[in-house]
């Protein structure tokens, strides 16, 4: 199955099709991850986008049922250098090829990944028409790719759930995955570590959420009230929480302006909140700030940010294309973590306010653990309140 990658400054990249005999638009951007396509491909932030991974080979391990990040992938299309014609994973459920085809996403292989990256670093983020249809010329190709837009389009509406749950009541999707050693007869692919107590209520605005954000807020105690997008700050606090969690999500957080007036209605209660990645920029411009867009963004598991607070570096998981403005901040927000590569805002903390928020995925899925102990902090926040 022949494929097509078109980018509208013209480029052309053909190679091999699998996933989905279809087409596809969106905002062409790379991911330095070596493992975790699957969870990449489920995270919601990635609506409207088309990735690209650097790591040469993907594929090996294939896709589980257990480690999806949302309720389906959102990535628009994938490109990658080689796919493996193997699978080779006692947790696997499908092959890559085989879950992108059951869920309408096309794939190319066999293209320079490389020098489709080093492009993206010089000319900065381009959007991209990836087809798996023969009967499409490059001329066509490159006019779709031309005609889409990313910047100021709400995608948020796409990938949020459309109704208030509470997650995970019987507690079942969220304790920890362990490897079974030695001659112990159990289920090995649900053998979970115990979970505490669910003590401390607190309710989820799902922008775009990681499941595994849910997974580290029932692992540190939280009862984990999840609501849409679109929920206002009075129904949001009619459910009496001791905390406001407020989740990653994809596309322009410029063109979130209703979401941005219902976060500062909860700013002004006092009430405590936590933040992620469009989370950390919606509170940005909730505060009075404003938010750019990077040139080609930042999306890998090894990305290294500086508290300014401890002098401490984590290396973190991060996947995000906008960020915010320090310039535009009021005196009473402090920039507590940047961005070693670039000096970018990677983290903000109200001076008199229990907010505070991160720019990166503590979480990870993929990526380091270094930033968990975040999660706890946010929980010491309120208990303190």
């Amino acid at each position: 199955m022949k494929a097509i990658l078109a980018l509208e400054d013209g480029s052309v990249f053909h190679g091999t099709g699998f996933g989905a005999q279809a087409s596809a638009c969106g905002e062409v951007c790379f991911n330095t991850s070596m493992t975790g396509y699957q969870e990449i491909l489920t995270d919601p932030s990635y609506k409207g986008q088309i990735v690209t991974m650097t790591y040469p080979l993907i594929g090996n391990y294939g896709v589980n049922a257990q480690d999806i990040e949302s309720w389906r992938p959102h990535a628009s299309g994938f490109v990658i250098r080689e796919l493996s014609p193997v699978v080779s994973n006692w947790r696997a459920d499908w092959s890559l090829n085989d879950y992108l085809a059951q869920n309408g996403i096309p794939g190319i292989q066999g293209i320079d990944t490389r020098s489709l990256t080093k492009k993206l670093r010089v000319r900065g983020a381009l959007n991209g028409f990836l087809s798996t249809d023969p009967a499409i010329s490059e001329a066509e190709a490159v006019k779709r790719a031309k005609e889409f837009v990313f910047v100021g389009v709400d995608y948020v509406k796409e990938v949020t759930h459309k109704e208030t749950f509470a997650w995970d009541p019987e507690d079942k999707q969220s304790a920890e995955f362990t490897v079974v050693r030695g001659n112990v007869k159990t289920d090995s692919r649900n053998f979970r570590k115990p979970l505490p107590p669910a003590d401390i209520p607190i309710v989820a605005f799902d922008f775009g959420m990681k499941y595994n954000i849910l997974r580290n807020l029932r692992q540190t105690g939280f009862k984990v009230q999840v609501l849409p997008a679109t929920t206002s700050a009075a129904e949001a606090l009619s459910y009496k929480p001791a905390g406001i969690f407020l989740s990653n999500g994809p596309g322009d957080p410029a063109a979130l302006d209703y979401i941005v007036r219902e976060v500062k209605t909860l700013v002004d209660t006092g009430i405590p909140i936590f933040g992620i990645c469009l989370g950390n920029q919606l509170l940005g411009q909730a505060f009075g700030g404003k938010t750019f867009k990077l040139k080609f963004g930042h999306r890998g598991g090894n990305q290294p940010v500086k508290d300014l607070e401890s002098g401490r570096v984590e290396i973190t998981s991060q996947n995000h294309g906008f960020a915010v403005d320090p310039a535009s901040l009021p005196s009473n927000v402090s920039v507590n973590r940047i961005n070693l590569n670039d000096q970018t805002v990677e983290g903000m903390r109200h001076k008199s306010k229990p907010i505070f928020s991160v720019q990166y995925h503590p979480e990870a899925s993929p990526g380091p653990h270094d930033s968990n102990p975040l999660f706890a902090e946010f929980r010491q926040m309120i208990a303190k309140q």
